[in-house]
């Protein structure tokens, strides 16, 4: 199976992210990561899911999402036509002898400390996957006491906007 990153345009109502992992759901789908915020258009949101399926199975379940009455526009991301991004959050373990190589390591990152406690800091990082682990295994020997991570979240390279395809064929 090869992983698919699917952008949804959808109204802003309740009910309508649990409508559309529901589909997922159904078609056991395992989703790896779903975001959701509001975009630049009042009263929208964009979900943003990344799943593993077959070519088929995929189009299958995309022309269902696209008979839900909230859903607007769905478009798949290819990796090479897109952005796509994480966001994480580590508190590591960090005294006054390790603090600094805590920082660091961070820096090497381009990762952010945003907070300092006596026994730990706050480690924030943006990128791939790939390079959010690099950073965990160069943490871990720290010690890490808690990590938060978002899910994916992507935008296709260019002038063309989702949202404005959407609008003009609505």
């Amino acid at each position: 199976m090869s992983r698919h990153t699917l952008s949804v345009l959808v109204e802003d109502k309740p009910g309508v992210l649990t409508r559309v992992a529901g589909l997922f759901a159904r078609r056991a789908f395992n989703i790896h990561s779903l975001a959701v915020g509001p975009t630049e258009i009042e009263g929208m949101s964009r979900i943003t899911v990344v799943v593993d399926a077959e070519g088929d199975l995929l189009e299958q379940v995309t022309k269902q999402l696209n008979k839900l009455i909230n859903v607007i526009k769905i478009v798949e991301l290819a990796s090479d036509a897109s952005v796509q991004r994480d966001h994480i959050m580590v508190k590591v373990r960090a005294d006054a002898t390790s603090r600094l190589q805590v920082t660091q390591a961070a820096e090497l990152f381009r990762a952010s400390v945003i907070d300092v406690s006596t026994d730990s800091l706050i480690v924030e990082a943006t990128g791939v996957p790939e390079k959010l682990n690099a950073l965990l295994a160069v943490l871990e020997p720290f010690g890490i006491r808690e990590i938060v991570q978002s899910g994916t979240l992507a935008i296709s390279r260019g002038a063309k906007s989702m949202s404005d395809r959407a609008l003009r064929s609505a």
